[in-house]
């Protein structure tokens, strides 16, 4: 027993201390003496690591949240739910519409249309995981949602949100090969490269989800389930936790400082190549040709990664619930709306397809 006990280091004497005052502890140190000894220091960390951050309080305990978020302005709540409705309609309206456009008309079907429907594709997704749900708190005026509807907003909301970005970096190498490399560009972007290319930005952002999505569940949460957001977010969740957060919140930076810094090193990187390349052409003409293909795919990073930068600066600097609220609007519903605007008014190609699109619609119609 006193070699089990030595195992510990001494820098977590506090803990050991928390860890012996209980019967059940005791008990399962009882149960890993009889391990063999090349594993009692493997079994006995590996518990205290998982169990760092457990309180006297079960998670279990903690059966809804309530989304208060958008409760502030009563007199105002037909116009918000007016807003978010329409928002929601037209996000979902056009991007169904690109989707569709890419898929019927054959002279779209490149490369660089793939990644935009794909794109699409997240966009409904994010959508569909956040709008509905408030929306219809709203309508029946109960804020709530389960301990369980929580953690998968929160997780499926990772997934699509990291989708979009894997997307938007992998649209970027699509743009520097075909502007730096066009006469390799068809060898290399085969359509098998691009399956797996976006195949690999789902498995990466779903990997993601679920650590931060596991680690809560590690949380235990307070009394207070009140959350001043309209949607579940990753930081405002780990706010009411009453447990020691300090791993989730070095997660959330470390891990979002590598998953959302790869690709934007990657995208500024690409158009550094685009950019020098362009210069080299001498035609004014054909300047103005390379730069209208990236055009649609850099308002649409602005965007993105300005906004998203925007929540995680304004949730370390201050707490102010308001700006959250406004900043995370702006990276979980606004984009996803424009982005079919993007690239329908800015792309000659796609305004022909969804023009031809919506004209056979209407005229097959009986």
């Amino acid at each position: 027993m006193k070699y089990i006990i030595n195992v510990i280091p001494k820098k977590l004497y506090k803990l050991r201390e928390r860890w012996f005052s209980s019967i059940h502890t005791h008990r399962t140190l009882m149960k890993l003496y009889n391990y063999p000894t090349k594993f009692r220091s493997f079994y006995l960390f590996t518990l205290i690591i998982f169990s760092s951050n457990m309180e006297v309080s079960n998670q279990s305990d903690i059966s809804d949240f309530f989304l208060i978020g958008l409760t502030y302005a009563p007199d105002i709540e037909l116009f918000i739910f007016s807003l978010f409705l329409s928002i929601y309609f037209v996000t979902i309206f056009g991007n169904i519409l690109i989707i569709l456009a890419v898929s019927m008309d054959y002279h779209l079907h490149t490369p660089m249309y793939f990644f935009i429907a794909n794109l699409s594709v997240a966009d409904i997704c994010i959508s569909t995981t956040i709008i509905p749900k408030m929306l219809l708190n709203m309508e029946t005026h109960i804020q709530s949602i389960t301990y369980t509807g929580c953690l998968s907003q929160v997780c499926f909301v990772l997934i699509f949100g990291g989708l979009e970005s894997c997307l938007l970096s992998v649209m970027a190498y699509d743009r520097y090969l075909a502007i730096v490399h066009p006469l390799r560009y068809t060898v290399i972007m085969n359509p098998c490269l691009c399956v797996l290319l976006v195949l690999l930005s789902m498995f990466v952002s779903t990997m993601n989800a679920l650590l931060h999505s596991l680690m809560l569940l590690r949380l235990s949460f307070c009394k207070d389930q009140n959350i001043f957001h309209f949607f579940c977010e990753l930081v405002q969740v780990i706010k009411h936790s009453c447990s020691d957060t300090f791993i989730n919140t070095l997660l959330i930076y470390t891990v979002t400082s590598v998953f959302a810094g790869v690709p934007l090193v990657g995208i500024i990187f690409s158009y550094i190549q685009i950019v020098s390349s362009i210069l080299k052409i001498s035609s004014v003409q054909g300047r103005k040709k390379a730069f209208s293909t990236c055009g649609s795919h850099l308002s649409v990073v602005s965007l993105f990664y300005g906004t998203a930068f925007g929540v995680y600066m304004s949730s370390a600097v201050s707490d102010s619930s308001l700006k959250n609220i406004v900043f995370s609007m702006m990276y979980t519903v606004v984009p996803q709306m424009l982005n079919p605007f993007i690239y329908s008014l800015r792309n000659r190609e796609m305004k022909q397809a969804i023009k031809y699109l919506l004209f056979s619609v209407v005229f097959s119609s009986p």
